[in-house]
């Protein structure tokens, strides 16, 4: 199977995730390349930021903390700082979760598809509006993650470890367009392998009424 089908929330349910990075702490003060590519030279990540998602339903802000999970933190904020994020697709989103992190370009997305970051210890819960990274298994979290559309505790167990957590803009996640349903093969949504290859060709043909992201900044 590919990675995007293995990351397991019950006996019966997997999320999809994607994205990547080395976790090397080297690479954290390295600075951004050209968009969407991974960083040579960032400044050092803050102890707590608010990522501002620009959606086609409206802002979403989260408070980002460092403290929660610092390898993950690291990662998404050098990919907030390339650009990664703009023009993403929610291409996930059901009842309990809702999914993002493939990048519409092939290139980007295969950029940093491989790299893997070890696990953060899990210190707070996956609770209602918490922004995780999504992972196939142990040491595996790349670039996709999800906000978790309820109080999805058992996930906690499972080694997904919140990076922050929604201010302002729930609202605007619940109402991001979810007709389409559970990816495929289990439901009619996209087929997260398809996206990978295809980027946003394949989602804008098949799956047109998806929200997406205009742009996400640090605030």
């Amino acid at each position: 199977m590919r990675k995007t089908w293995c990351l397991a929330v019950s006996a019966a349910v997997s999320l999809a995730l994607g994205g990547c990075s080395s976790a090397d702490e080297s690479k954290k003060d390295a600075a951004p390349g050209p968009k969407g590519t991974p960083p040579a030279k960032v400044e050092k990540t803050p102890d707590v930021f608010q990522a501002v998602f620009d959606t086609s339903r409206g802002a979403v802000a989260v408070e980002v903390h460092r403290d929660w999970a610092p390898i993950g933190v690291d990662h998404f904020y050098s990919l907030l700082q390339t650009g990664y994020y703009d023009g993403n697709r929610f291409f996930r989103v059901t009842r309990n979760y809702v999914q993002f992190g493939i990048n519409g370009d092939p290139k980007t997305n295969g950029l940093w598809a491989t790299a893997y970051l070890p696990d953060d210890k899990v210190k707070q819960s996956n609770v209602k509006g918490t922004l995780s990274f999504a992972h196939l298994g142990a040491n595996n979290r790349t670039t996709q993650l999800f906000f978790n559309m309820k109080d999805n505790k058992d996930l906690d167990k499972q080694g997904f470890a919140p990076i922050g957590k929604v201010t302002t803009g729930m609202d605007v996640v619940e109402r991001l367009y979810s007709a389409y349903g559970e990816m495929a093969p289990r439901g009619q949504g996209p087929d997260p392998s398809k996206i990978e290859v295809q980027g946003n060709t394949y989602l804008d043909a098949k799956f047109p009424r998806l929200d997406f992201i205009k742009k996400a900044t640090i605030q």
